[in-house]
């Protein structure tokens, strides 16, 4: 009797890792969609185009041919669909809860991004300090530093780094920070373990943001962290905070951004994340004290290259063990 092969579904492009991605096929057919924007990708799956598919390989930019994984689009995937496996850290285009319900096991790449994206934000912490975007912006304007000179800009030596989400990234900004003679302190959902923390000095959320030089946003993306840096939250910082954001856009409020820049509550800050993105509130992109870059965190070769392998090695332990090399906290007690 015939048994037809599994099926992996390829949403969005391999890069790099590309012996890895066809050793694959070894185990599985390896398929791609048709569809261009998200009403044909629809139409495809309402079609059975993917019936049979086990596990889906799904890049950040597959968003522009899929859009969310919302419960819209998850409620129509092909029963055979048992994974998800999404090449990044963040996730937040993908709806957990919705997938649960449907038996569907997500996972991400935790690690593999660590340090790209944590040298990503100590380069935006250093430059916001330091206040060198007005004068770069000026010397391609053949200004030399600007007329007027800018102002002076601050050490990180002896500043206090508050990290709000202490995962991965956070713990691997902390190290590059204190390299710099930078004081970190931190608010988490819950502690962390010493040799977790690494002596990093635990406090509570409002003690974050009153006591903190520098404020960096490490924390996923998900309701209960949307706009968790708004109005309010400005009001009780320093005057003359930095900020610094390469988690995702809308955990902070674009608009009160701008708005705590205008008054110079907030004195500089570096961007790597954006609310809307591509679109970047015109209030930032006027103001000569935010460095903004366009999330390029892991934008090396090798950090894509080990988030592909990472993500092709979730797809291969879905089909050989039926289980994912890193679920999704959410899921950790699925069963």
């Amino acid at each position: 009797m015939r048994v037809d092969r599994p099926k992996v579904l390829l949403l969005g492009e391999i890069e790099h890792a590309h012996d890895a991605w066809n050793s694959l096929g070894q185990l599985a057919e390896l398929i791609e969609p048709k569809a261009r924007n998200r009403d044909q990708f629809l139409k495809e799956v309402r079609d059975g185009s993917f019936n049979g598919t086990v596990a889906t390989y799904r890049t950040f930019n597959s968003i522009n041919t899929t859009g969310n994984f919302d419960e819209d689009l998850v409620k129509l995937l092909p029963k055979s669909l048992k994974f998800i496996c999404h090449n990044g850290a963040g996730y937040d285009s993908v709806d957990v809860p919705a997938c649960t319900a449907r038996g569907i096991r997500v996972s991400n790449v935790p690690t593999a991004v660590d340090d790209a994206t944590a040298d990503t934000n100590m380069f935006l912490i250093l430059g916001a300090l330091r206040g060198f975007n007005t004068s770069m912006f000026a010397l391609r304007d053949g200004k030399w530093r600007g007329h007027p000179p800018p102002p002076l800009g601050h050490d990180p030596e002896g500043k206090v780094l508050g990290i709000l989400g202490m995962g991965g990234i956070g713990r691997n900004l902390k190290k590059k920070a204190e390299a710099f003679g930078m004081q970190v302190q931190y608010f988490n959902r819950k502690e962390l373990p010493e040799e977790w923390s690494g002596g990093a000095k635990y406090v509570s959320f409002d003690e974050l943001l009153a006591t903190s030089d520098v404020i960096s946003l490490n924390l996923p993306l998900n309701k209960n962290t949307r706009h968790i840096i708004s109005t309010k939250e400005f009001e009780k910082m320093k005057t003359g905070v930095v900020i610094v954001n390469t988690a995702r856009g809308a955990v902070m409020d674009e608009e009160a951004l701008v708005r705590a820049l205008d008054t110079e509550k907030v004195w500089s800050c570096g961007l790597d994340v954006y609310e809307e993105e591509p679109s970047i509130h015109p209030g930032l992109v006027a103001n000569p004290h935010v460095m903004l870059v366009p999330h390029m965190g892991t934008w090396t070769v090798e950090t894509q290259t080990a988030m592909e392998i990472w993500n092709i090695g979730n797809v291969r332990a879905a089909l050989e063990t039926g289980k994912l090399k890193s679920p999704v906290p959410e899921q950790a007690d699925m069963q």
